[in-house]
């Protein structure tokens, strides 16, 4: 195969649940390829494209290495693309480890976490 759907990808890559998901997910803008927002679910992805997606909380990166036929296992999705995405900050993992010890946030703290989201939304 040459090429495959990228919502299709996403779900045999396993990205999303299901294709729903990584059809919603590339309507939200939250997909880009090579550096160019995606927003048509039947956009081709090619071998040696970066795809770079957002889903909830957190970051991808990663080059298509192949498309599969199908959606399989998880060592058999592994195999469809290079993970690029980098390592997160450790300032960012105490921060939140610092919220889960316990306590719940204060209004200031949801408001800066309200504020975050919107920015890298």
């Amino acid at each position: 195969m040459t090429g495959q759907r990228l919502d299709k990808w996403l779900w045999c890559a396993r990205l999303a649940k299901t294709r729903s998901a990584a059809t919603r997910l590339i309507a939200d803008g939250k997909v880009r390829i090579n550096g160019e927002r995606v927003r048509k679910a039947s956009r081709i992805v090619q071998p040696g494209d970066v795809v770079t997606a957002t889903p909830p909380g957190r970051l991808v990166v990663w080059r298509v290495r192949d498309s599969a036929e199908r959606r399989g296992p998880a060592p058999l999705a592994q195999t469809l693309y290079e993970d690029l995405t980098p390592p997160v900050e450790e300032a960012a993992d105490e921060a939140q480890t610092e919220m889960r010890a316990g306590k719940r946030p204060t209004k200031r703290d949801r408001r800066r976490i309200e504020t975050f989201r919107a920015i890298w939304s």
